[in-house]
């Protein structure tokens, strides 16, 4: 709660002309294009993520298994990769639009040129082709566990496969599709260089815009502010959207929904639907960073700064992974051992983090340890004629830290789920058999629950790969991450230089969708 705290503290702190300085120039147009980009990827990921969970659920056609989990690809690439691959892929003299215009008989692109994807249109549109899977997880598993009777009931009095995906499959995932589109508009909150790549000012670049290129902290803590309350705002949308709604299937021993059979043409057609989003999102943008990677390594080698880059990805994300790993474990425990209101507040409170966008929480981070950093100076120079300088700003544990709030809400949620699997049978035996607290967790629940810590762990490492914002705002002096090695090339518009870097992004990135394609139908 620290850095939301002390973002709260640092808003208050700036003057009442910079509130109406930037009520009147900076968050009219951030907050509208916010709210544009917002409606737009939200309607775009609902259309796409719940389509094809049900293209790939109610109908079996040949490639269906394949398609399955390459519908969860876009996950690998990150928002700011996508943009940064696609900016180069269309531009006006590239390959794409040179063929384009070679075909329709144009020689120039003066004469024809396709719409300039650096626009918000543009950002919608590929910020939805990767966000899309948010929608399609959940959705497809709730279309997965709807039972045969429900669809067969509905058959029987004469509705039709398309009316039966309106009127009884759609209803029944409302709750899925408003959890799926609100995890998709939090990375839409979040991103930073693809909305800056693309020319969208959101209220998160300008967060960034006005402090780093104006220095303005108080003005920047405001705009974080302001972007805090839409997020509040889009949580509660959220839960008011699944108010009331409580859906369960009471029979024990109900069939599972079972996919049509369709002809070999309708299947193949089937089948390019579903793979036209995995090009977009996924096959373009990584054959894109495949050709210009092996291209670069070709001409130069590896840069001499890759290395350094590398070592200091894999070590922060690594230090953070194994942080939050733990301070879940202790979360998700303490629960167990004292359920309770009370426990269910602090892990609620812990874990709120994750709401937050990075940049947010940088910003919160750096007025805490900013002022711990300038407090332990103080007392070291009055005491020990020492300069600390900054210990912790300048070490990067405040990065480490960062990664740890906005992170550990997905520690804790797969270690609860994995806890949650254990019966509570096993604790009363072990404690019958004279075990202790400690015991009982390093002998029954530690054991037990190994699986459920390495997914959590491998899942916040990619995360801490990924980072962008926080890690912009947070990173010591000279040093640089794959992420802000891409960041900065792309901003100069050298991106042949980062392509090695945005390929390694994407290839860690793989990890969490090959754990996710191992979720499959539930046991019947």
């Amino acid at each position: 709660m620290l850095p939301v705290l002390a973002l709260v503290y640092q808003a208050i702190q700036g003057s009442a002309g910079l509130w109406s300085h930037l009520i009147t120039t900076i968050l009219p147009v951030a907050m509208t294009d916010t709210v544009i980009l917002l409606c737009g990827v939200g309607l775009l990921t609902a259309i796409l993520g719940t389509t094809t969970a049900w293209l790939v659920t109610a109908y079996d056609f040949p490639g269906r298994g394949i398609l399955e989990w390459a519908l969860l690809l876009p996950l690998a690439v990150p928002t700011y990769i996508i943009a940064y691959a696609y900016l180069d892929i269309l531009h006006p003299i590239g390959s794409v639009q040179g063929t384009v215009r070679w075909l329709l008989g144009y020689s120039s692109p003066r004469e024809f040129r396709l719409p300039d994807i650096r626009s918000i249109t543009g950002c919608i549109i590929l910020l939805g082709f990767v966000l899309y899977p948010y929608v399609y997880i959940p959705t497809r598993a709730m279309f997965l566990t709807q039972t045969a009777n429900l669809i067969e009931a509905s058959r029987t009095l004469g509705v039709s496969r398309r009316s039966v995906f309106w009127h009884v499959a759609l209803p029944l995932a409302r709750p899925a599709i408003a959890v799926g589109i609100s995890l998709a508009l939090m990375e839409a909150l979040n991103d930073i260089g693809a909305s800056e790549f693309l020319g969208v000012r959101t209220l998160t670049v300008s967060i960034y815009t006005t402090w780093v290129t104006r220095s303005d902290l108080p003005g920047a803590a405001q705009i974080a502010l302001s972007l805090l309350c839409v997020v509040v705002a889009l949580i509660a949308l959220e839960r008011w959207a699944r108010r009331e709604q409580r859906y369960s299937i009471s029979a024990q021993r109900s069939r599972y929904f079972e996919p049509r059979k369709v002809t070999a043409i309708k299947g193949w057609l089937l089948l390019a639907l579903g793979l036209l989003p995995v090009l977009i999102g996924f096959v373009a943008p990584a054959s894109y960073l495949v050709t210009h990677a092996w291209a670069r390594f070709r001409f130069a080698g590896l840069s001499s700064r890759f290395l350094d880059e590398a070592v200091n990805t894999v070590a922060f994300a690594g230090a953070a992974t194994v942080i939050t790993v733990a301070f879940g474990l202790i979360v998700a425990y303490a629960m167990r051992l004292r359920p309770g209101r009370f426990s269910t507040w602090f892990y609620r409170l812990s874990t709120m983090g994750y709401a937050a966008p990075g940049t947010v929480i940088a910003i919160g981070v750096l007025v805490v340890l900013g002022s711990l950093d300038r407090f332990i100076d103080k007392i070291s120079t009055a005491w020990l004629d020492i300069s600390t300088g900054l210990l912790f700003m300048g070490s990067g544990a405040a990065l480490i830290y960062a990664y740890v709030a906005r992170f550990l809400a997905i520690s804790a949620g797969g270690t609860e789920a994995g806890l949650a699997r254990i019966p509570q049978s096993f604790d009363h035996a072990a404690r019958t058999l004279g075990q202790t607290t400690e015991g009982t967790f390093r002998y029954v629940h530690l054991p037990l629950s190994k699986a459920a810590l390495t997914a959590a762990g491998l899942l916040v490492f990619v995360d801490c790969v990924k980072e962008l914002p926080a890690t912009l705002l947070l990173r010591p002096l000279n040093f640089e991450t794959f992420a802000t090695h891409l960041y900065g090339e792309a901003a100069r518009g050298t991106y042949e230089e980062a392509a090695i870097a945005a390929l390694a992004i994407v290839v860690i990135g793989i990890f969490p969708v090959i754990l996710l394609s191992r979720v499959g139908r539930p046991k019947a």
